[in-house]
């Protein structure tokens, strides 16, 4: 089972759409578990109090290291082998084959970062794995974990019934390319044909053309990946 554990001051916003389709049938059978944790929980005061502002003076409030450091230590105390990750836009860019990599893990917590962020000292004191969905601002890591694990989740066996379909999408398809065009009935829709050899039925020349499609549409849209740029990956 792929076991997940969510640290965020919102766990209202879980599962969220985790709890439909694809990955929320593979909750419900329990192809992998969910436990979300409040970080309130381990404030020191009565207002539930998780943050305060930024010693050096600055916009905005930072999670403090005492509170959100006694969440993660509550998670160690019986997940003593999980991947800790760290949501922010500083981390490495997540993308498909880190996804690969996370679900050989048998279990994860991701920390939810709200506000600035956390104190440097809990990324100094864990050394997370941080990780970001893009290069863009969230209000929080929360849907940035959702994204991470939907991803991950229909990586699963059992997830997705054409397993065939995972190793032809966008990022897997022909060595990490963008996907190529898709089409189905009818044969014609307004002045719109579908292409001669899709209708073909000769498989070598659908799969030479598909693949021809994938690097014409990756070079138009996403050239950095022909050029091989890759991301660091786990140590």
């Amino acid at each position: 089972m792929f076991d997940v554990t969510i640290l965020t001051i919102f766990p209202e916003m879980f599962p969220g759409f985790l709890n439909y389709s694809l990955a929320g049938k593979a909750l419900e059978k329990k192809i992998w578990n969910l436990e979300v944790m409040n970080i309130r929980f381990f404030a020191k005061d009565r207002h539930l109090t998780v943050d305060h502002i930024p010693y050096g003076g600055g916009a905005g409030m930072v999670m403090r290291p005492d509170v959100v450091g006694d969440a993660v230590d509550s998670v160690l105390s019986t997940h003593k082998d999980t991947k800790f990750i760290y949501m922010t836009p500083s981390g490495t860019k997540f993308d498909q084959s880190i996804a690969r990599e996370l679900v050989g893990f048998p279990h994860i917590t991701i920390l939810c970062g709200r506000f600035e962020g956390i104190d440097q000292r809990v990324i100094d004191e864990y050394t997370p794995y941080e990780l970001s969905i893009g290069d863009y601002i969230l209000s929080g890591g929360e849907p940035a974990a959702m994204v991470v694990l939907d991803v991950c989740v229909r990586l699963l066996p059992g997830v997705v019934n054409n397993s065939g379909s995972i190793t032809e999408e966008s990022f897997s398809y022909s060595g990490g390319v963008l996907e190529y065009p898709q089409y189905t009935r009818p044969k014609q829709w307004r002045k719109h044909r579908v292409p001669k050899i899709l209708l073909s039925g000769n498989h070598k020349k659908i799969s030479d053309w598909r693949q021809k499609q994938s690097q014409v549409i990756t070079k138009r849209r996403r050239p950095e990946l022909l050029d091989g740029e890759i991301n660091d990956k786990f140590t």
